[in-house]
């Protein structure tokens, strides 16, 4: 049942934090839920706790997590240590689209437009390098158009990008009307069915972004991962003769699943502690070699996946000091 009242918030954060430690090779996860738990329970400082928590523990994620602390110290008094950490994240230049939209829209938030403006901004510049963006660098166009619906900008070739992105039949310019919210206490029906439509329209956008099927995963060992995986379990290494052999495989897979038509292909990053955990959980041992399909289907479902592929001038996603183009995105794998 979906939690709505404090004490159950509570009580799912409490769960949530009993599972991270279960099941560590998730901890981040389901930290970030928990602290989201704790901020619907209004303890707020119970929240900042679990974000300084996992910065303290070379988080996957560092800035998302400092973005959504600092919209959570706002909310309770601590205004000028939250505009460090936004200025922070400005000057640390991300390459994580959710960082950069979550601080906007505390700005936002907080009537501070003119900031939230220009930290999308300068997001855009950095982050929209070509036509086929990911779809949090799309959520972040869209994020801005409002802001600058919001501020009576005229149009710029980014707003028209985001125009061109949306897909719902609704217009953003209509959907980021400011005047929307003063139709909502009309007596007129007109207008009042005419807000309905629009309301459709964005939960259907929603929707189809919620929507979108777990990409299809190819597990990943580092080769310190690989190299304690085999250690501990030499069954597997029928399956991982060698690290190079390892790293071809993917590639090639992967290369033949796209060839075939396969969509949303991508990699996940495995972890002993978190494939063991996972084992655990299957209740089966990790020397069983068909679990390794389900736990790379498992993590991607948990929005683990790295996109496949990625752009040439990317680093690989292999962890070489080396672009895409240069490593395994070359004609011939390496």
């Amino acid at each position: 049942m979906r939690p709505d009242t404090p004490a159950s918030h509570t009580t799912e954060a409490e769960r949530l934090l009993r599972t991270a430690a279960q099941y560590p090779g998730d901890r981040e996860p389901l930290y970030l839920q928990a602290a989201a738990h704790r901020e619907l329970a209004g303890d707020r400082p119970g929240a900042t706790a679990l974000y300084d928590e996992l910065l303290a523990s070379s988080p996957a994620d560092p800035h998302l997590i400092r973005a959504l602390k600092a919209a959570n110290l706002w909310e309770y008094g601590h205004e000028a240590e939250a505009r460090a950490i936004i200025d922070g994240l400005r000057r640390a230049k991300p390459s994580d689209a959710a960082a950069w939209e979550t601080a906007a829209e505390t700005l936002e938030a907080h009537d501070e437009l003119e900031a939230a403006e220009s930290t999308l901004t300068e997001a855009a510049e950095l982050l929209v390098t070509s036509a086929e963006l990911p779809h949090a660098t799309q959520s972040l166009l869209t994020t801005r158009h409002r802001v600058r619906r919001m501020l009576a900008l005229p149009h710029d070739d980014w707003d028209t990008f985001a125009d061109q992105l949306h897909t719902g039949a609704v217009p953003l310019d209509e959907l980021h009307d400011p005047k929307r919210l003063w139709s909502l206490g009309s007596s007129d029906p007109a207008e009042l069915q005419a807000e309905i439509t629009r309301l459709r329209s964005e939960l259907g956008t929603y929707r189809t972004a919620l929507s979108r099927p777990f990409p299809v995963a190819v597990l990943h060992w580092p080769e310190p991962e690989l190299d304690e995986l085999l250690a501990a379990y030499p069954e597997l290494e029928a399956e991982y003769p060698t690290y190079r052999a390892h790293l071809t495989d993917i590639e090639a897979s992967l290369r033949e699943l796209a060839q075939a038509g396969t969509p949303n292909l991508g990699i996940v990053r495995a972890t002993v502690p978190s494939y063991e955990a996972f084992a655990a959980s299957e209740s089966t041992r990790p020397s069983n070699a068909d679990l390794l399909p389900q736990y790379a289907t498992t993590l991607a479902a948990r929005g683990r996946a790295t996109t496949w592929p990625p752009a040439q001038a990317a680093t690989c996603w292999c962890g070489r000091e080396a672009t895409y183009g240069e490593c395994h995105g070359g004609s011939v794998a390496t």
